[in-house]
């Protein structure tokens, strides 16, 4: 993908209402100049974890996802919508998470992240990437706003690395469970090899505290539009009030010096986020390492085998 843009789309979005986001989803995507041809593949990459009943603050919400589908079949995209959680399989997740539900009556195809293609990453690693991410003709990037116990907080960015197939995600975490800045470059190094197209975050309530699977909801009460991913973290670390050293991602992209990375240098059609400061939202006081127990690593790989993968 092409990171040259520097247009952030924001509006204010105080609950999951299908309609209402679907209209601010619209009024996002033109503001940063983003559309859908008709017959165009569009991948939905939204940010599965795991499937602990409707609505699981860890994911993507349902009623978002909804919304953003229409609009992409509204628009005459052939669309799909696939991840590979961290534990089951993506179609369980959005079984038991309410998605699918959410989906009935619209023509999307929903994705197991089963069939892969090994790339090289410009950091000289080979990773296996879901041949959905790589063959669509625009990926949709979903991320919830989340705090994060190894990496500070997920945002746009971390969303991507969904698009690593299966069992090699915990695999990347035992690897580079001390070397975490290893990791988040090899995180970044993924936005070079994926197909370009736009960042729409769910930051309508967020998950603060702790996460990104266990902590406290934040009404944040806002969606967001990019088709820079980079940019997106950089505005939201702002509207966070967090502090963009302890993101070891957004770190390696100042480092890079990646466009979006310098906040003075975005541009803002709609809402400013001077006009949006979140107070409140608390982050971990401690960071873990990014490794995996090898035991958890043998669960989710017995998650994986009995879910079909």
């Amino acid at each position: 993908m092409q990171l040259e843009a520097t247009e952030v789309g924001i509006l204010r979005i105080k609950k999951y209402e299908c309609r209402q986001i679907k209209k601010a989803i619209d009024e996002l995507c033109k503001a940063v100049g983003l559309q859908v041809d008709a017959g165009s593949r569009v991948l939905l990459k939204p940010n599965l974890v795991r499937g602990r009943g409707k609505e699981d603050l860890a994911c993507t919400h349902p009623v978002f996802i909804r919304a953003v589908a229409e609009w992409c079949v509204d628009c005459g995209g052939e669309v799909s919508i696939g991840d590979s959680p961290a534990f089951g399989s993506g179609p369980g997740v959005m079984q038991a998470t309410g998605i699918t539900e959410a989906l009935q009556g619209l023509p999307v195809k929903q994705l197991d992240f089963n069939q892969s293609v090994q790339v090289k990453l410009a950091g000289g690693v080979t990773v296996d990437i879901a041949r959905p991410a790589l063959e669509c003709d625009m990926l949709v990037n979903m991320p919830k706003v989340k705090a994060h116990n190894q990496l500070y907080v997920t945002l746009a960015i971390k969303n991507y690395f969904g698009t690593v197939a299966g069992f090699q995600k915990p695999v990347w975490h035992l690897r580079y469970g001390n070397r975490e800045e290893r990791f988040a470059s090899h995180i970044v190094d993924l936005l070079a090899v994926l197909p370009g197209g736009i960042t729409l975050v769910d930051g309508i309530t967020a998950m603060h505290k702790t996460g990104p699977l266990a902590g406290e909801p934040y009404q944040l009460g806002m969606v967001a539009s990019s088709c820079n991913p980079v940019a997106l973290d950089t505005t939201f670390l702002k509207i966070l009030g967090l502090d963009g050293k302890k993101s070891l991602i957004w770190q390696e992209c100042t480092a890079r010096n990646l466009a979006g990375a310098s906040y003075d240098s975005l541009h803002f059609p709609l809402l400013d986020p001077a006009e949006l400061p979140a107070n409140g939202f608390r982050t971990p006081e401690m960071l873990m390492a990014v490794s995996f127990n090898p035991l958890r690593m043998l669960v989710s790989a017995a998650r994986r085998l009995l879910a079909g993968i």
